[in-house]
């Protein structure tokens, strides 16, 4: 059972959540860039929140199904189609064998996940089956598909038919945007800035610059100002840390980031948010940032974890 791959689309990936417990030997996380979307596809077709999918970067693959199998596609609205048929995001489809799943226009957001019923069956290198493209290992060889590609898909007990028109609530679907407002907790190295930094950071509009990919968003706007040196003892990298280095422009880390840097920290973005920028569109969309408390990101977070509760 299996997904053939006729076309490979721009940038199609195998991600789960990540690859966790190794950042201390200089091995990234990796996993999906919008991870809310990769566990709503996987609620949607019955599998365990953590299983690998596909990953559609703005221009989707064409794929062919060798058996019947139950799919869901969330995140992006990449104009998803099966048979030629345009069908909705967010909602569990079934597949007929010998059926074609293709994209087209892209609407909203620039990353899709594409989940079947019983996941993508990749080996698991260090508890993940996550592609990291920069070291070559994971997923599905270590590399984005190309034609030619058969993608191994695990087996389930479930009875697909009965599983498909399941939909997402419309409600807790994300409001993916090229201009979002992302929420951050300030630090951990906000006193390394100038009041009038801080302030140019929270009041600004940044754009998302051409040279943003899965390890970091390189913004460009009104330059943040150092107390000092733009530089500390390396330490580590959590996911949204906005580093900003001595030309004074925030870089946002995103899934593939390094394990350390020396750069100070100005803030974090909020777990809850991390999809908002990751569908944001590099070279083309702009974000804004508003600072919270822990306790308002830890509560968001809740929130947007009770929302993969469906049905």
């Amino acid at each position: 059972m299996a997904l053939e791959v006729l076309e490979g689309g721009m940038l199609t990936t195998v991600q789960d959540l990540g690859r966790y417990g190794y950042q201390r030997y200089g091995v990234p996380v990796a996993g999906a860039m919008d991870p809310f979307a990769l566990q709503a596809a996987n609620a949607l077709v019955g599998n365990s929140l953590d299983k690998a999918v596909l990953e559609i970067t703005i221009t989707g693959p064409i794929l062919r199904a060798t058996e019947s199998c139950l799919i869901a596609v969330t995140g992006a609205d990449l104009s998803f189609r099966v048979n030629g048929r345009p069908l909705p995001s967010w909602m569990a489809v079934f597949v007929r064998r010998g059926w074609i799943i293709e994209f087209g226009e892209r609407k909203s957001g620039c990353r899709a996940y594409l989940a079947v019923a019983g996941g993508i069956d990749v080996p698991s290198i260090m508890g993940s089956e996550s592609t990291y493209l920069r070291g070559g290992f994971g997923g599905f060889q270590g590399r984005a598909l190309k034609e030619g590609d058969l993608i191994p898909l695990g087996q389930t007990a479930l009875h697909l038919p009965n599983l498909a028109g399941r939909a997402f609530p419309s409600d807790r679907i994300p409001e993916y945007s090229d201009t979002p407002e992302v929420r951050v907790v300030l630090g951990p190295q906000d006193d390394y800035f100038t009041e009038e930094g801080i302030a140019a950071f929270l009041s600004s509009e940044y754009k998302v610059g051409p040279a943003s990919d899965r390890m970091g968003y390189r913004l460009q706007g009104p330059e943040i100002a150092h107390q000092g040196r733009a530089d500390i003892i390396s330490d580590g990298i959590a996911l949204g840390s906005v580093q900003v280095p001595a030309d004074k422009q925030p870089i946002v880390m995103m899934a593939d980031r390094q394990t350390t840097g020396g750069y100070p920290k100005i803030a974090t973005v909020i777990s809850a948010d991390i999809p908002l920028l990751a569908q944001c569109l590099p070279g083309d969309g702009t974000v804004t940032f508003q600072a919270i408390t822990v306790e308002d990101s830890q509560a968001c977070y809740r929130e947007m974890m009770d929302a993969l509760l469906i049905d």
